[in-house]
């Protein structure tokens, strides 16, 4: 009989990404999507698009969650479903929550009462811990500068209290920023890597962008997907923090991105307190050693590999 995996948000750049992963190592992977019509984009982009059954679903209702489960009689559940920019939750709070809290809240209800035996896997978020003057751990204080981060503590919060309180087999893993070739063009990354490509183009254009005086912990989506595996099969399920414990300027993430074309960032980047967020986290990065510790788990792609990676696959796929 074979292992079947249900993945929620199986059609963004996270779950896109676990399909994959799953698939080769010979799952069964059931995706649900909320649109009859799936935005498969992202699954053809990395080849896998026919290869997974997707089903109509979502997370609002608790009937409809736990008669999702009950058919597909999944092995393990994987909650990747959110909305996922932390801009737009300034402007949608509500929906944002809905998305993150209550869709938590739902799942975690439903295995609780259809007595879910298999294990559950939530996609945590970094924003929940605020600026980070020190490296981010599981127990770190939290500081919450945003309703995405505040939906995604809750998450965090519910997980754990399903796991302790209910005896549910559930683990939130907490992501630090990952990128890859099918982020959205949204995010401020690729925003930086389209800029340099146009502005090797054009010497004229001017790339504008919110705060550049922040600093990330990033990491290679795919890399951090493989986390997962351990995380979600470990002996005893234990919250980890997924990281690469590297801190990168952002103004060295744009010098590195600009340098690819022998171009100096400071010709053409603006910074303009238009695009600057209400309240912004200056510097956010994690502690990699608990999982490498207890899981033998550590990224493996640093931040210029990263960044030669996006600019090679944006120019080939021009």
């Amino acid at each position: 009989m074979s292992t079947i995996c249900l993945i929620y948000g199986c059609t963004g750049q996270d779950g896109s990404y676990l399909c994959k992963s799953l698939l080769e190592k010979g799952y069964e992977v059931v995706g649900i999507s909320r649109s009859s019509q799936p935005d498969k984009k992202k699954l053809c982009q990395i080849g896998i698009e026919n290869d997974l059954k997707i089903l109509t679903s979502n997370l609002d209702e608790l009937e409809i969650v736990q008669r999702t489960i009950e058919k597909v009689n999944p092995n393990y559940i994987y909650n990747l479903s959110a909305q996922s920019s932390v801009g737009l939750s300034f402007k949608k709070p509500y929906e944002t929550y809905k998305s993150i809290g209550s869709a938590t809240n739902s799942l975690l209800e439903a295995c609780r009462l259809i007595d879910f035996k298999g294990r559950i896997f939530f996609a945590g978020s970094s924003e929940i811990y605020g600026n980070t003057n020190l490296p981010a751990k599981i127990g770190s204080n939290v500081e919450i500068l945003s309703p995405y981060a505040y939906s995604k503590y809750q998450s965090y919060l519910q997980v754990r209290l399903y796991r302790e309180i209910y005896g549910l087999n559930a683990v939130t893993g907490v992501l630090f920023n990952h990128e890859s070739p099918i982020r959205d063009n949204t995010f401020v990354t690729q925003k930086i890597i389209s800029g340099a490509i146009e502005c090797s183009k054009n010497k004229f254009f001017k790339l504008n962008l919110g705060n550049i005086n922040i600093a990330r912990d990033w990491g290679w989506a795919e890399d951090f997907v493989e986390a997962i595996h351990p995380i979600i099969h470990a002996a005893k399920l234990k919250d980890h923090i997924i990281c690469t414990g590297k801190l990168t300027k952002l103004t060295k993430f744009i010098d590195l991105s600009f340098k690819y074309f022998n171009l100096n960032w400071r010709d053409h980047v603006i910074s303009n307190e238009k695009f600057f967020r209400k309240k912004d986290i200056i510097i956010s990065y994690g502690d990699p050693k608990p999982l490498k510790k207890d899981l033998n788990w550590e990224a493996k792609i640093g931040v210029k590999e990263l960044i030669n990676n996006l600019i090679e696959h944006k120019l080939q796929n021009q």
